[in-house]
């Protein structure tokens, strides 16, 4: 039916056929395009662009979303976005519901935006019944190179199933996403909660700005029940995924310096050790050089039985497609040939990267030189249940005590530290909606649950600010999403049927009486 059709008497059960229909349409007509938009602005994140305040970027892109969202014909939606000098814009929305049984959204002008209607207000605030919080962000990873075909970080380009681009996948569509979902609900007059959206600009640098935002934002927040996170990942396209633990993140530089200088390498090898050497041996103290796995004690958990169970059944679901989803070259194979451990690896075991070194020349114009200094980027991944302040620390006694021949040897941790994350036990309305919403918009496939191997920070924090909540942390970061590297890009069918899941399971939480908990 058009948008604005009158729906039902009374806010009730969804029809699952018009939600997609709907989620479909919205997506051709307005979310694709407002993800495009997105991609062209490079709204690279403060860590990577010192200059941000300056630049603009996070500004054009935070206010785009805003523009959009100022004409979306949904009752009760209010959009403010905040600002502060040195803090990252943040929007902030709401969206009153209707309780079930209450008089539905007929009547309202679908093209007279937000905050209006054809006569008194028809929506029904549903007084004390704790809100839906979606959480996403709108700032990005550097552009990075490696891109293919002609493609480039910031000019959108769509093969009818991908859209290639920075930010797409990582995370602009979920802002779109969550309010499209809200208005297929709104379209056939079905039950829907109160809702509040925080999109944020500051997420790849660890949200620094977000315990300020949230300070501010707390009475009008209200009491939370169910938090929607759409900027995760998926195991395939072909049902619906649940994401039920993240990891946490550290790192730092490791600074090795053996003389003041630069030597000859014909007077001085053999006779002053190697920086790069020296550094080898220190990264031996953190890491089993043959296979991949981290010594200390400190950076590792017990798994659940529970996690193990879930990652079992993934591992079955999934098959090959556990090491499918990377572009490995020529003969290169995994660490394992297990996608069980695979997984276990990749969501409850902590691994180490080195993404980036200074001291080192370009090698074509590399000459016969003892370097005086080797310095590394370390990036750690940690358990979702290892306290991160206490593993970087521990990483620093490690890398700094009893160094070899007396060299200088400084670790400095980055700044931004995240603890990793697991998702409360599910009640079973939850369980019971999401498996009906996978099976009503992936063709019979039932929900499936996966832990993921990125760092949500806002995640952990959201936990014990609202402990008695549900979360639903699901996105589209699946095979080939690239989310940080080249070619990043966002499987549009699969999104436009994680909208219509959204919707299915926003209804639901609404008809169980917006009680989460």
């Amino acid at each position: 039916m058009p948008e604005g059709t009158p729906g039902p008497a009374s806010a009730t059960a969804a029809d699952a056929v018009l939600v997609r229909e709907f989620c479909d349409a919205r997506w051709e007509s307005e979310v694709l395009p407002l993800v495009e938009r997105h991609i062209r602005i490079p709204a690279v994140s403060p860590a990577y662009d010192p200059d941000w305040e300056a630049g603009g970027h996070l500004d054009r892109a935070v206010d785009a979303a805003a523009d959009w969202l100022r004409t979306v014909p949904l009752p009760g939606l209010h959009v403010e976005v905040l600002r502060a000098p040195g803090r990252t814009p943040l929007i902030f929305f709401e969206a009153s519901g209707t309780a079930p049984g209450a008089s539905s959204d007929a009547g309202f002008d679908p093209d007279a935006g937000p905050d209006s209607s054809a006569g008194p207000d028809p929506v029904t605030d549903v007084g004390s019944a704790p809100a839906v919080l979606f959480y996403g962000h709108l700032d990005k990873q550097p552009e990075g190179d490696g891109w293919t075909g002609g493609r480039t970080a910031w000019e959108p380009s769509f093969d009818g199933t991908r859209l290639y681009g920075r930010g797409g996948a990582d995370d602009g569509y979920a802002l779109p996403a969550a309010v499209t979902a809200l208005r297929a609900l709104a379209e056939q007059g079905a039950a829907r909660p109160r809702c509040v959206g925080v999109f944020e600009a500051g997420e790849e640098s660890g949200s620094p700005d977000l315990d300020h935002w949230f300070g501010q934002l707390a009475p009008r927040t209200g009491e939370v029940g169910l938090v929607v996170c759409l900027d995760s990942g998926a195991g395939d396209y072909e049902r619906l995924w649940l994401v039920t633990s993240l990891r946490g993140a550290c790192g730092g530089t490791l600074d090795v310096r053996v003389l003041g200088d630069g030597a000859h390498s014909g007077d001085a090898g053999g006779v002053v050790p190697s920086s790069f050497r020296v550094v080898r041996r220190l990264l031996d103290r953190l890491e089993d050089s043959a296979t991949g796995a981290l010594r200390p004690a400190a950076l590792t958990c017990e798994i659940p039985e529970s996690r193990r169970a879930q990652t079992r059944e993934a591992a079955r679901l999934l098959g090959a497609g556990v090491r499918g989803r990377y572009d490995w070259y020529e003969d290169t194979t995994p660490v394992t040939a297990d996608p069980e451990e695979l997984l276990l690896n990749r969501a409850w075991r902590p691994s180490l990267e080195i993404t980036g070194a200074d001291g080192l020349p370009p090698a074509a114009s590399a000459g016969n030189v003892l370097r005086p200094h080797t310095r590394v980027k370390l990036s750690l991944r940690l358990p979702p249940a290892v306290d991160g302040a206490a593993a970087v620390a521990e990483i620093g006694r490690l890398l700094e005590a009893d160094p070899p021949y007396g060299a200088s040897v400084v670790f400095t941790p980055d700044r931004v530290l995240a603890d990793g994350w697991q998702a409360p036990a599910e009640l079973p309305w939850l369980s019971e909606a999401l498996s009906a919403a996978s099976r009503a918009c992936f063709d019979g496939a039932d929900v499936a649950r996966i832990g993921q191997g990125g760092t949500i920070p806002l995640m952990g924090k959201l936990s014990r600010q609202f402990p008695q909540a549900q979360f639903l942390a699901c996105g589209v970061l699946g095979p080939a999403a690239n989310a940080h590297g080249p070619n990043e890009s966002l499987h549009v069918p699969y999104a436009r049927r994680l909208t219509a899941s959204l919707s299915l399971t926003l209804n639901a939480y609404a008809l169980h009486g917006g009680q989460g908990v």
